[in-house]
């Protein structure tokens, strides 16, 4: 016997939340923050019995570190990482075979022990199965649904018993709801059901608030500093410490710059800065009035804030404070208020400052955008967890001619507009990202489902530069998981693509897939026999 736990947002489904979340890069955000809950949620009314927690098959590629919030929910749950199976689920095909092995085999050394599921239902590779280090397989209610007397669901359970009983794993049978089911899985074998029949979900309500805080941006594609990037070991005492105990803390060779008073859950309680501390201790009397006293009575009321602010809610915290207290450590705190350390205001300020210079030495001076280095790290990220997407290339025709017709000035309105145009176009696809690589030529990388509203946006406006009439040209490359190997070979297979759109009579767009000599022409003057003759 297990239990189930599953969280559920408070408002829609679980595949409509991880959609959303994946669109936004945050996706095994998304799902661990969905696993925590779950462990939250059962913590409430807890049992003896083995837990089982849901991830998808995406969240494998992330790095280990983002599993910390699930570990730390567990201690604090009393759960051992051995009694806990991971279930993961469809869809498989995402994520290259390889790097789905490393994750699993990554999370077999944390302790967990896992399952895969939904199969038969979703397209779980037969070679991941033959390597993954499982101790369950989930067979979906969708290949028992014909039992007992459909021939082929009874065929397809001797096999998988067949494999389980040579691998030494175990076989589940889920969704079950008839006692005819349940006799029929019994008598062939299996050990292990789940299903209505059985017991019943339970609802305990929706899960907590989730992807609470949006990242922020310097620029467009840009991480802003966190509070968490600044942190350093906090020096702490009990809070019941005395002014002494204090006052030899601070005057050690290496000395803090403050001491913060925790409770025995390390919840800070009281801060102390080093300067004012010793003012009071070491003037006139000072020892004889604080010396064995609490060293709460001098103390200031914590300024805590949590790991995940950005950096910009920190300066905004600190200027809100005591103008006496702009300089005093911020005490960094986690979900529950446990003291994870402290932070400096002056390196919070430089940081901010340098990634502001960072950023705007980054950016175009025309339009704005970032440079090549933004898609190189967006193309990078794809490659790396599996993602199909889009690569695209933007660029002017006959860009000299205008600038020698038109003049320069109008020249460079042009490509104001192009920058603002797909300055907007971002604002509305969440996952797209642009670059500015210099003279007339944009990059696009976004979503395959988002590249046919990039190109009508782009193509179905009529440019001009001073009454004349512009046209642009639209090289796209479809990139399915695993077709592509490197930013690199993104860049050196546009750029042939970019010359046959340009080639293209009227503003153009033209597509190809790596591995793949077909040039697709979608858009321009005379499409139809073009794209005859280049298929």
């Amino acid at each position: 016997m297990a239990h189930e736990a599953l969280a559920r947002p408070g408002h829609g489904t679980v595949p409509e939340l991880l959609t959303q979340a994946r669109r936004e890069g945050r996706l095994a955000e998304a799902d661990l923050g969905l696993a925590v809950a779950a462990v939250r949620q059962d913590a409430e009314n807890p049992t003896s019995l083995p837990l089982h927690l849901n991830l998808s098959a995406r969240t494998l590629a992330a790095p280990q570190a983002m599993y910390d919030d699930l570990l730390a929910e567990l201690g604090d749950a009393g759960r051992r990482t051995r009694d806990v199976v991971l279930e993961i689920g469809p869809p498989f095909a995402p994520l290259p075979a390889g790097r789905a092995l490393a994750g699993m085999r990554a999370l077999t050394e944390l302790g967990f022990r896992l399952a895969l599921d939904g199969l038969g239902r979703g397209d779980l590779p037969l070679a991941l199965l033959v390597e993954a280090p499982i101790d369950l397989v989930k067979l979906d209610r969708t290949v028992l649904h014909g039992l007992p007397d459909d021939p082929a669901a009874v065929a397809v359970v001797e096999a998988l018993l067949h494999y389980t009983n040579r691998t030494g794993t175990r076989l589940v049978a889920t969704g079950l709801e008839t006692d005819a089911q349940l006799d029929a899985v019994r008598d062939l074998g299996v050990r292990i059901a789940q299903g209505n029949l059985l017991a019943p979900p339970t609802a305990a309500g929706p899960a907590p608030a989730l992807l609470t805080r949006g990242r922020r941006t310097h620029g467009p594609g840009a991480p802003a500093p966190c509070v968490g990037d600044f942190l350093r070991p906090a020096t702490t005492l009990p809070e019941t410490a005395t002014c002494d105990e204090v006052r030899e803390v601070l005057a050690a060779a290496d000395a803090p710059s403050g001491v913060v008073g925790v409770d025995e859950l390390n919840r800070p309680r009281w801060s102390v800065d080093r300067t004012r501390f010793l003012v009071a201790v070491t003037g006139p009397y000072g020892h004889a009035l604080h010396a064995k006293r609490p060293a709460a009575r001098l103390a200031d009321t914590p300024h805590t804030i949590e790991a995940r602010a950005g950096a910009m809610e920190f300066l905004e915290l600190v200027t809100d404070a005591d103008w006496g207290r702009t300089g005093d450590d911020v005490v960094v705190v986690d979900e529950l208020g446990r003291c994870l350390g402290v932070v400096l205001v002056t390196e919070v300020v430089r940081g901010v400052a340098e990634a502001k210079v960072e950023a705007a030495a980054a950016l175009n001076p025309l339009t704005r955008l970032p440079g090549s280095d933004t898609i190189a790290r967006d193309v990078a990220r794809r490659i790396t967890i599996g993602e199909p997407f889009v690569a695209a290339w933007l660029d002017i025709d006959s860009f000299k001619e205008v600038n020698d017709t038109a003049g320069f000035a109008a020249g460079d309105n042009l490509i104001r507009e192009l920058g603002a145009a797909l300055t907007d176009l971002s604002g509305g696809l969440r996952r797209m990202r642009v670059s500015h690589v210099g003279g007339d030529d944009f990059l696009v990388v976004c979503d395959v489902d988002e590249i046919a509203t990039v190109a009508g946006a782009l193509l179905d406006r009529g440019w001009s530069a001073e009454g004349l009439p512009v046209t642009v040209s639209l090289a796209t490359l479809v990139c399915a998981s695993g077709a592509i190997g490197s930013y690199q070979e993104v860049s050196r297979l546009l750029a042939p693509l970019k010359k046959r759109a340009k080639a293209v009579p009227g503003s153009s767009w033209v597509l190809s897939r790596p591995g793949s000599d077909r040039v697709e022409v979608l858009r321009g003057i005379g499409t139809r026999g073009l794209q005859a003759a280049a298929g």
